[in-house]
């Protein structure tokens, strides 16, 4: 079962702005990173689990988190299908997250009262998600749409809620765009989490790169950046 409920997830998002996200197939390497993110000040963490036996990764880096990060949500993400959510909630996924619309997705973490964030890329799909209950709409990828699409969603729409994924950096202005369109949080991955980290095993990078992203967006939600 899940560690936070949905709304208590949305609350981290709002208060951090950022979701880093990373998959890797070895778990004292992901344990690594737990770590270090959480050390740097992150409060969220999507796993995307795309790998082969990815689910054998997610159940060791779970425990991990519930007995050693005892703050941090964990989320998994990239699922397809509603089966594979209902396997990652059981291994105590706090969140999923889809790279497309799911209903099947949506009724079952609606049953189980778990924040599901679904990758919607049209207003028409982001109305459909909201009227399921998602609670924050996952823009992706977000490279392709930019701030000026949050930007237009947000006129007609302030009530949406919105993380970008994909085309999110660490450089300040490429998050002062995102957070002056008006997002709630941003998923950042590669520009976070370098793909070549596990041989470098920089972690006390990785913390830092955490605890300045995490400053910058704070600066930027209180106006003083």
């Amino acid at each position: 079962m899940a560690g936070f409920s949905r709304i208590e997830v949305v609350q981290k998002m709002e208060s951090t702005g950022l979701v880093p996200l990373f998959y890797h197939p070895d778990p004292a390497h992901c344990r690594q990173v737990a770590a270090a993110c959480y050390r740097g000040g992150a409060r969220l963490l999507e796993f995307t689990a795309r790998g082969d036996m990815a689910h054998e990764a997610f159940a060791d880096l779970s425990h991990y988190v519930r007995t050693e990060l005892p703050e941090m949500a964990l989320g998994a993400g990239s699922l397809t299908d509603a089966p594979a959510a209902s396997h990652y909630m059981r291994m105590g996924a706090d969140f999923i997250v889809t790279p497309a619309l799911r209903e099947d997705v949506a009724l079952l973490c609606n049953r189980r009262k778990v924040l599901w964030s679904p990758g919607c890329g049209t207003l028409t799909e982001i109305n459909r998600a909201e009227e399921l209950g998602c609670e924050i709409i996952k823009l992706f990828p977000g490279s392709v749409y930019g701030p000026e699409f949050v930007k237009a969603i947000k006129g007609p729409q302030p009530w949406t809620s919105i993380m970008p994924t994909g085309g999110v950096s660490t450089d300040p202005e490429n998050l002062r765009a995102w957070f002056q369109a008006g997002v709630t949080c941003v998923g950042m991955g590669s520009q976070l989490v370098p793909s070549d980290l596990a041989r470098t095993q920089d972690y006390q990078g990785l913390e830092a790169r955490v605890r300045q992203v995490l400053k910058t967006i704070a600066q930027l939600k209180s106006g003083s950046a």
